[in-house]
């Protein structure tokens, strides 16, 4: 039943997860990662009570299972299963016409998301850097409306001026086209993760966050033909789970990222913690390798959170990315340091970075920054390139095309 999709739910006959719950506690060591996916499986299409799936996302929470490495990619690999199928091979396709490799960048698909409620209210710095990743790669940004925050990724590129895109208009079934016509695509995940229509009212019920806040990064609908990824967590202990649920699952080029202070992106206030996929030999076992990085590594200056915090509105945090991407901002703002080095992050993960020579005039004349700091990095590299995006007013032409292509296909 797991393989069902919620189209066809009605006709599915309820699934009783009683047991399953009575083993979970006192001693949840009773209970597999299989079998809570199995059950989770089933909330895609609506065939547990709502008592029930409550039950489980509350003791995942208290006995922190949601927390484990194995259940996480078992999770993440149900709620994919039961996702919305995407055409992979035009995908592929357009891929290879339109991706541009250079250094260990092969040309695919990437996705930079935090998993949110870190309770720093700042700006929607993976948004931002996602955009001005796709100057150069070409980015499957997956987010969804606020839950935590006032402006989540889809509320805030809902009120982008002076048209905003037709997020609705991308979807499956749309995807090669949207590619076809821009390196940028936002993924809007209901319309993808279409089961959690059953799961959604339940959590706005609980006061705590559940699985689904860590599972909803690793289930980018895209995954098939996803290249890499940077995603932020806002707790430094689920670093490592989430770096060993990527590994397990076969993925290997990612980066987990926490700020010192428990935030879901990396800090301009000081320290981050770094979980990042290598190989130990070209094209072998890949191994978690985990360093700290400070804004310093990347060339940029140090700026406490309170200058960063927007706590603005949509409409308001729209006004700011669009000044951003218009380089109206100089290059030592707190704000667009902030940016710059989530978007390196992203750079330097893709392999880009990697490259030996570029064509990119930036005034240096597009001299590779070659300098390596923590895990082995050109963190300065990756900064030289977000900024070239911003100011040859690359960023902006991706976003304007896919602002176009999604009004051309909401049509």
């Amino acid at each position: 039943m797991a393989s069902q999709t919620a189209a066809g739910s009605e006709d599915l006959p309820p699934v009783d997860i009683k047991p399953l719950l009575a083993k979970m506690w006192p001693n949840d060591s009773r209970v597999t990662a299989d079998e809570i996916a199995e059950a989770i499986s089933h909330f895609f299409t609506n065939q547990v009570t709502p008592a029930q799936t409550a039950s489980l996302l509350m003791a995942l929470h208290f006995t922190q299972m949601d927390f484990q490495p194995e259940v996480l990619a078992k999770c993440a690999a149900a709620m994919l299963k039961a996702a919305a199928p995407i055409p992979v091979d035009e995908l592929n396709a357009v891929i290879s016409k339109r991706g541009h490799k250079e250094g260990d960048y092969n040309g695919g698909l990437c996705d930079i998301v935090g998993t949110g409620g870190d309770s720093h209210n700042t700006f929607n710095i993976s948004t931002t850097a996602s955009i001005i990743g796709s100057a150069l790669i070409l980015v499957s940004k997956h987010g969804n409306k606020a839950s935590t925050s006032k402006s989540g990724s889809a509320d805030l590129i809902a009120k982008m001026q002076p048209r905003a895109p037709v997020v609705a208009a991308v979807t499956p079934e749309n995807l090669a086209k949207v590619y076809a016509a821009t390196n940028y695509s936002f993924l809007f995940a209901p319309l993808f993760h279409t089961g959690m229509r059953y799961v959604a009212p339940i959590r706005k019920q609980l006061p705590w966050r559940t699985i689904f806040n860590n599972v909803g990064p690793l289930a980018n609908p895209v995954e098939a033909v996803l290249e890499c990824r940077v995603i932020g967590v806002g707790r430094k202990d689920l670093g490592p789970a989430f770096a060993e649920a990527l590994r397990s699952s076969g993925c290997r080029k990612a980066m987990i990222v926490c700020g010192d202070e428990d935030l879901d992106e990396l800090s301009c206030a000081g320290k981050s913690h770094c979980w990042m996929l290598k190989e130990k030999t070209p094209g072998g076992e890949i191994y978690v390798d985990n360093f700290t990085v400070e804004p310093s590594d990347f060339g940029v200056s140090t700026h406490a959170l309170t200058e960063v915090s927007s706590g603005k509105e949509p409409e308001e945090n729209a006004a700011i990315l669009q000044r951003i991407l218009h380089g109206e901002f100089p290059d030592n703002d707190p704000l667009v340091e902030f940016v710059l080095i989530n978007a390196a992050a992203l750079f330097v993960v893709s392999g880009i970075c990697e490259a030996d020579s570029s064509s990119m005039g930036t005034g240096d004349d597009g001299k590779v920054v070659t300098e390596r700091g923590p895990g082995g990095q050109r963190w300065k590299e990756g900064v030289r390139r977000a900024k070239w995006a911003i100011h040859s007013g690359e960023a902006w032409k991706q976003w304007s095309a896919f602002v176009d292509i999604t009004n051309e296909l909401g049509a």
